[in-house]
């Protein structure tokens, strides 16, 4: 075998300026920090991208680290399938799991979907997140999105029930999800699970925080609840069936698309809806995740809209439509 025929791995921090400042209820940023991981065989390269999480002690640097730690593993031929046992779900599998995919549809001559034997995806409308704020700043940015069939809010705990009422009020023809990021109590949870009922908001993600989420199965949900930082592969998807209507998949916490094509498919047999999710990230971070949207009922995958630029060949996006990855960006 020559050394041609043999992989190589290439990884690296990238960074991209968000369009203003992204604030959550765990803080603030002005920029996506993103790894890439380039695996090149043969004159082909494929290349995966992803968001380390600190929510989970992820970082950069830490992430950079284990992709590196790889290296010897990638040149052996270690394939996708091996990659699953070998690597930890986290960002730094998602980013090599989907540059192994990416190489493998060149090599094939197909299409990811195609390899992967998955439906086509096609256009879908994209949640569009409205960053958390005070009443008044909400729905001044609101107002400025309210042409956008769908709009993913995110909230904070206390005042919540005023910051979704302004936020209606500026986007009265909207579709509403709201996300809390584990912001809420116990003490406040049917408070604000009314409020948003009230003003038709269709879904809430995590409202509690993971492990701490009991109070879901003990009360009348008004409506659909889901989990995000509660839910990470399959392996986690059966106790949270009493708790939570619907689930958040995200590439970065399934440890890539391999997983998250198989925990969609878990998750309907449970008959949880799904929602496809995103960090800020890239296109790159989006492309992979497009194969999940045929069996979404929510897809939010707006990180390249946050930002104040994308890379190269990224995704399509018409106002809040996007479309599947063109070859020359991903699969």
């Amino acid at each position: 075998m020559t050394s041609s025929k043999l992989p190589m791995l290439a990884v690296r921090i990238e960074r991209f300026p968000i369009a203003g400042l992204f604030t959550i209820s765990r803080g603030a940023k002005t920029e996506a920090v993103t790894v890439v991981a380039e695996v090149s065989r043969g004159g082909l390269t494929g290349r995966g991208e992803c968001v380390p999480y600190a929510r989970y002690g992820e970082t950069p640097e830490a992430t950079l680290r284990a992709l590196q730690a790889m290296q010897e593993a990638i040149g052996g031929g270690l394939d996708r399938q091996a990659l699953q046992a070998t690597m930890a779900p986290g960002a730094a599998r998602n980013a090599l799991d989907c540059a192994l995919i990416d190489l493998e549809a060149k090599e094939a001559g197909l299409r990811a979907w195609n390899l992967l034997d998955r439906p086509i995806p096609v256009e879908r409308t994209t949640a569009y997140t409205i960053s958390l704020g005070t009443p008044e700043a909400m729905a001044e940015a609101t107002a400025k999105a309210a042409h956008r069939a769908l709009l993913k809010i995110k909230l904070g705990g206390e005042g919540d029930p005023e910051r979704i009422a302004a936020v209606r009020k500026a986007a009265p023809e909207s579709e509403l999800i709201v996300d809390a990021n584990e912001a809420w109590t116990v003490a406040n949870l049917e408070r604000n699970l009314s409020a948003c009922a009230e003003v038709g908001v269709t879904l809430v993600e995590q409202p509690l925080p993971a492990g701490k989420d009991e109070a879901l199965a003990r009360i009348k949900r008004p409506l659909a609840v889901c989990a995000d930082e509660s839910v990470h592969d399959r392996s986690s998807l059966a106790p949270l069936r009493e708790r939570y209507d619907a689930v958040n998949i995200k590439l970065d916490k399934t440890g890539g698309l391999t997983e998250a094509l198989a925990m969609a498919d878990a998750a309907q047999a449970l008959e949880f809806e799904i929602m496809v999710g995103c960090m800020v990230a890239t296109s790159l971070s989006m492309a992979p995740a497009m194969l999940v949207t045929p069996q979404a009922r929510f897809v939010d995958l707006d990180g390249p809209l946050l930002l104040a630029r994308d890379r190269d060949h990224g995704l399509r996006y018409d106002e809040s439509l996007v479309y599947p990855p063109e070859a020359s960006l991903w699969g």
